[in-house]
């Protein structure tokens, strides 16, 4: 296959999505650069900034993460939920509500009093893919939510079992592919979700047969790679690394339009003959249509300063996330574009869900 010169990153683009280094996220997502969130301190001396510290939260926080304990997302969450509670001396308790591409859990929170005490870790699948994938889902994803904040993107990786095939690259991959009777299956961490669109995607590009392998969500399916059980997938980066560096998986390519600082080795897609095919995990906080202004602007000012943290810059470190200083407008038109972006990768691979 014949290597392509790198693809310029617009938003939206019709080929996928490319994403910053963490240190120029917030440029690179098409976000002003600001000195950090503790500038936005300053809104708590309002008279509404008050009345909402002094309102809420007064019991404790339902957080909704709609993936199974062990992903990236339910990860990150557990992070800000940690320090949402420090901070604001209430219980934020993480509710893990897997299924259908994240898109069950957030039909609960669309479903929620807009009172601040059920909130959702919006997503990639759950407001990016699943919106265009599902025929019949069951919510509008700007306008059924409140969009808080956005505060983590991770690039995506293709890992195998080591063991498997003896696929070594991306290479083996595709010739094991185009041989296979029946095609492959490969694992995904959910239907709808971003890597299993990235499958779908890549076997298109690549003339294999893909045969997504649903679970509900990164850590089931990763656990069943390492187990033998199925071959491979596309994750995001956050959740795989580890398992990378103890060996029990192999990183055949970053879905990045550059090498990863915290896999040198490892090629990126584009080099292995791909070009174009570039994607991310994204992470927001988001709520019921209608929450309070005060609670709104509370939330988004609490997390912006979590953000910048040393332990948490730290941990985002080692997951490999990027940490977007948004505010709630900016994360709604995030969104706006990421539905645009994967509207198109559904067209294109003719990818659709009752």
């Amino acid at each position: 296959m014949r290597q392509a010169a790198k693809p310029v990153l617009a938003f939206p683009r019709r080929r996928g999505i490319a994403v910053a280094a963490p240190e120029n996220m917030s440029m690179m997502l098409g976000f002003p650069r600001r000195q950090t969130a503790l500038a936005m301190l300053g809104l708590a001396g309002s008279a509404s900034g008050a009345a909402a510290q002094a309102a809420y939260p007064s019991r404790q926080v339902r957080v909704i993460v709609p993936f199974a304990p062990g992903g990236t997302t339910d990860i990150i969450a557990r992070i800000l939920a940690g320090h949402l509670q420090e901070r604001l001396g209430q219980p934020f308790v993480v509710d893990n509500r897997p299924g259908a591409g994240a898109t069950l859990g957030s039909q609960m929170a669309a479903e929620a009093a807009a009172d601040g005490y059920t909130l959702l870790i919006s997503n990639s699948a759950s407001h990016g893919v699943g919106p265009a994938l599902y025929r019949n889902i069951r919510y509008n994803p700007l306008e059924d939510f409140t969009h808080i904040v956005l505060f983590a993107t991770t690039p995506q990786v293709l890992v195998s079992d080591p063991n498997w095939r003896g696929v070594g690259s991306v290479a083996d991959l595709v010739r094991v592919g185009r041989t296979a009777s029946g095609g492959l299956n490969v694992a995904t961490a959910g239907v709808g979700s971003t890597g299993h669109m990235m499958a779908l995607r890549f076997g298109l590009e690549a003339g294999i047969q893909m045969n997504p392998v649903p679970y509900r969500g990164s850590g089931p399916a990763l656990a069943d790679i390492m187990g033998g059980n199925v071959g491979f997938m596309f994750d995001s980066l956050a959740s795989s690394i580890e398992h990378v560096r103890s060996g029990r998986l192999r990183a055949l390519a970053v879905i990045d339009p550059e090498r990863s600082a915290f896999l040198p080795d490892v090629p990126t897609l584009a080099e292995a003959g791909f070009p174009g095919l570039v994607s991310y995990s994204w992470f927001g906080l988001s709520g019921p249509r209608g929450l309070p202004a005060p609670v709104v602007a509370l939330l988004n000012r609490e997390i912006r300063a979590i953000l910048q943290l040393p332990d948490v810059q730290e941990r985002y470190r080692r997951l490999t996330a990027g940490a977007p200083d948004t505010t709630p407008e900016e994360y709604a038109e995030f969104m706006r574009r990421e539905l645009a972006v994967w509207a198109e990768v559904v067209r294109a691979t003719g990818a659709t869900l009752d």
